[in-house]
């Protein structure tokens, strides 16, 4: 589970990562990163709207993402804002799936760009 000093909390910051962050799409998710230089642990959040199914499904999916994301917080750099959208394929979506796409785009944010 992530800690409290891990999760975006308030609408304002979800808003600006999601306005500021750089935009990786998957099946399942769209994942957006915005890499702050701040001395501070990596921060996660999560939207899981009601296009994603009832309560029930929008919690286990949510619960899914935030397993995979403390799965992979160590290789996530310091300061890293990181907001999670599920998308309504996420809900017949198993936790390897959801898992891989997640991995995914975290691992193409923060890999360094090859100079042109």
């Amino acid at each position: 589970m992530l800690a409290r000093g891990n999760r975006i909390t308030r609408g304002a910051e979800y808003k600006a990562v999601v306005r500021r962050g750089t935009r990786c799409a998957g099946p399942h998710t769209v994942t957006y990163v915005v890499a702050t230089p701040e001395d501070r642990p990596a921060r996660f959040g999560f939207i899981v709207s009601k296009q994603v199914g009832t309560a029930v499904t929008r919690n286990t999916v949510r619960r899914r993402l935030k397993a995979v994301c403390a799965e992979v917080l160590p290789q996530v750099n310091p300061g890293a804002e990181v907001v999670i959208r599920a998308l309504p394929s996420a809900a017949s979506a198993d936790f390897a799936a959801l898992r891989a796409d997640v991995t995914r785009c975290l691992t193409r944010s923060f890999t360094p760009r090859a100079a042109a």
